[in-house]
């Protein structure tokens, strides 16, 4: 139901340029970024204590538009169960509607991705299969890295050096535990079967979220759009995924934070100037922030840091470590407030 190359096309035209840059300064960027993607590995494996195979999943720095379509590509992959289940139950339009249907799907999500190409600093992606097998890549976005060193006024070569630790440390992750990228894909094929296609239960779930999504852009709900439209076994689902999503992110912030101090010289500066960047929103975009679900994002990386704080100082890293053992192992998003608990359940 989406027109992908309009989604590109769409996102392409809506995306701004970033900051301008000579060509010197885009060489000198993307070089110091790739370096310090692989200068940062090893730090990363000494702290987390991650055996990762090196090499396994490539480094990518990229501007916008590519990012825009690496996620485009990862997306319609993603989608193809959704599809086989809309023409099994034979939900699919044809004729106009379908026609209709894809522009205004490819037109929205397009329109979706040019906000986040502005954002996003930089991402791993778990389910891109490459060529020769490889699993995952490393995207780190230049021009939104330049943009953000300069509102900040801090060290380029040391912020790109953090960012670099952080990402680097979502590549070890998945790396060094080769089950992770395999077992969200099961949550989210888990969550595409439980999408509910009766039109009488959609209908309903639209009614029923009309009041929700006007208490969300009054800042008075702490739901995002993707929440109203879920029934109660895909919240469960995404319940999991949450605790997934907190444990990866507040671990790479820990272990960003743990290294940092050693090799990155104003740190301590970076650290204060982005968390206050984070509180700095316009109204407009703490809106928007708020439908996406964005905020949630933010939560998820000072609580997963907390969890993985209190775990380590209750049991240390061998003991913390315990959570990339098996899926089992892994905290639910209640455990992610009360580490107590999956200190219990793990470890009795």
């Amino acid at each position: 139901m989406i027109d992908w190359k309009l989604a590109l096309s769409t996102a392409t035209r809506l995306s701004k340029p970033g900051p301008e840059l000579s060509a010197a300064e885009v060489a000198e960027a993307v070089a110091e970024l790739r370096q310090g993607a692989a200068k940062s590995e090893q730090p990363v494996r000494e702290f987390s204590n991650l055996r990762a195979r090196s090499a396994t999943a490539p480094v990518l720095v990229v501007d916008r538009p590519r990012w825009v379509e690496a996620n485009l590509e990862t997306f319609r992959v993603l989608m193809d169960p959704v599809m086989a289940k809309l023409v099994a139950a034979d939900k699919v339009p044809s004729g106009i509607g379908k026609v209709v249907g894809e522009k205004v799907g490819g037109a929205e999500l397009g329109a979706l991705m040019s906000f986040m190409s502005s954002k996003v600093l930089g991402q791993f992606d778990p389910f891109w299969v490459g060529p020769a097998g490889e699993a995952g890549r490393l995207l780190l976005v230049a021009p939104n890295i330049v943009q953000v060193e300069r509102q900040l006024g801090v060290d380029p070569h040391d912020f790109r050096l953090w960012v670099c630790l952080h990402e680097e440390t979502h590549r070890v992750q998945f790396t060094a535990v080769p089950w992770l990228s395999a077992h969200m894909r099961s949550l989210l094929d888990e969550f595409i079967e439980a999408t509910d296609l009766d039109s009488s239960a959609l209908s309903r779930i639209l009614g029923d979220s009309l009041g929700e999504a006007v208490k969300i852009v009054r800042g008075e709900s702490e739901a995002s759009l993707s929440e109203l439209f879920q029934n109660p076994r895909q919240r469960e689902i995404v319940d999991q995924l949450t605790g997934i999503m907190s444990l990866l992110e507040g671990h790479a912030d820990v272990v960003m934070d743990g290294v940092g101090p050693e090799v990155i010289p104003s740190v301590a500066e970076i650290r204060r100037k982005f968390t206050e960047r984070r509180k700095g929103a316009s109204s407009i975009d703490r809106v928007i922030r708020r439908l996406m679900g964005l905020d949630a994002k933010m939560r998820q990386y000072r609580d997963g840091a907390e969890f993985v704080r209190r775990v380590m100082d209750k049991v240390g890293l061998h003991g913390f470590n315990a959570v990339w053992d098996k899926p089992a192992n892994l905290p639910t998003k209640s455990e992610i407030l009360d580490p107590a608990a999956w200190v219990t359940r793990v470890h009795g």
